[in-house]
């Protein structure tokens, strides 16, 4: 493929279309709120395309009730009512005027206003602009520090004595690193799915746990020091989100870092916790903070803070798998992450695309995002969520 030149400051957004899409899940998935995929039924993914004087990008969000507020219905409704006719005749570079539009259009609350809506817009500006320019993401920010990411591979739902076959298959597909969800047993159990794929894993694989907000205080303490004895290297998001004094006492108290996911929904969130000396780990994720722009905001905060990053996605299919490779290789990340897209969806809408290697993935070096969305193929994946059910 040719990739295209167009001057960026000659482009305007005069089309923004969603399609949710019914892609094939390859595994059950679930989290402490409950299930994020299941076996046997199809993952919905809502894709929106962004079109500007001749020159299109893609973006991707991720619905998970279980995770947070947005629903299918919710994003697409919201990206078609709401955000699409902030932004239409806007100028498709001024990525900060559009984050300005949404924040009118869908103002914050405690969090940023509909972030996975936000960011499927966001991302699929810089794919078009990408595009436009003929580069990849990284050279168009001026900043990829590496070429490659180390992938985790995620042990959830399975009780201690099946952890087993899940290490052993992530093993089998060349995962060196394993994250553990917890908080979908009781303290007990949570403990013994851990050392159980301590037990399995190779000796010295990366290993960390992730609660997703399950934990009280004196719970995560006692899970913390647990934790200690099998090697465990980062304790994630283990109280709700706006636990802010909670996380204060846990970091000076945990034997292991505590690292924030769903506390840190804008960078303002990230500034907030460092002054209050409550964050050891700040996770990057495209989605919940509403896109590239503003990750990139937090991601620079952190490293000018001192505050350690690592990486982490929503079971994106390829297009927000792709966004997050070339965020993570923007700020240099080299501790594993967790973007298991590919352990629990397929993109069939994808043509060259992400290559994943021996639980390695090579970042995308085509225009924009790099990945070549097939519109005919997406266009049979859609589905419409809105129709009206008994």
């Amino acid at each position: 493929m040719t990739p295209l030149r167009l001057p960026l400051g000659d482009l305007t957004i005069d089309r923004v279309t969603t399609y949710a899409v019914a892609l094939p899940t390859r595994r059950s998935f679930g989290v402490s709120g409950g299930a994020v995929a299941v076996a046997g039924r199809p993952s919905i993914r809502v894709l929106v395309r962004v079109d500007a004087d001749g020159v299109h990008g893609w973006g991707e969000a991720t619905p998970i009730p279980a995770w947070t507020y947005e629903t299918a219905e919710s994003i697409v409704t919201t990206v078609d009512r709401y955000l699409a006719p902030a932004i239409l005749g806007r100028p498709a570079w001024d990525l900060g005027g559009v984050d300005a539009a949404f924040d009118r259009a869908v103002n914050r609350g405690f969090t940023i206003g509909a972030p996975l809506a936000k960011g499927a817009v966001d991302v699929a500006l810089h794919d078009l602009l990408g595009r436009a320019a003929g580069v990849p993401l990284g050279t168009l920010w001026g900043q990829r520090r590496r070429e490659t990411i180390e992938l985790g591979w995620v042990v959830s739902g399975q009780s201690p004595a099946e952890v087993g076959d899940s290490v052993a298959e992530g093993v089998d597909e060349g995962y060196r690193a394993f994250k553990v969800k917890v908080g979908l047993h009781d303290e007990e159990t949570d403990a013994a799915v851990v050392a159980a794929v301590r037990e399995h894993a190779p000796a010295g694989a990366p290993l960390w746990v992730d609660a997703n907000q399950a934990y009280t205080v004196p719970a995560a303490l006692r899970m913390s020091a647990r934790l200690a004895g099998l090697g465990v290297t980062a304790f994630e998001q283990p109280l709700p989100a706006n636990d802010i004094a909670g996380l204060r006492r846990l970091r000076d108290s945990s034997p292991i870092p505590v690292a924030l996911d769903e506390s840190l929904r804008h960078p303002t969130d990230l500034a907030t916790f460092v002054r209050l000396e409550a964050v050891d780990i700040a996770i990057a994720k495209v989605q919940r903070s509403g896109g590239l722009t503003l990750s990139r905001r937090l991601c620079a905060l952190a490293e000018d803070c001192g505050v350690q990053l690592m990486g982490s996605g929503l079971t994106d299919s390829d297009v927000g798998l792709a966004a997050s490779l070339h965020l993570f290789a923007a700020y240099g990340l080299d501790t594993p992450v967790d973007l298991n897209g590919r352990q629990f969806v397929e993109s069939p809408y994808a043509g060259p695309t992400v290559t994943i290697e021996n639980g390695t993935a090579r970042v995308p070096d085509g225009p924009g995002l790099g990945v070549e969305v097939d519109d005919t193929a997406v266009r049979k994946l859609a589905v419409d969520v809105l129709e009206q059910r008994p």
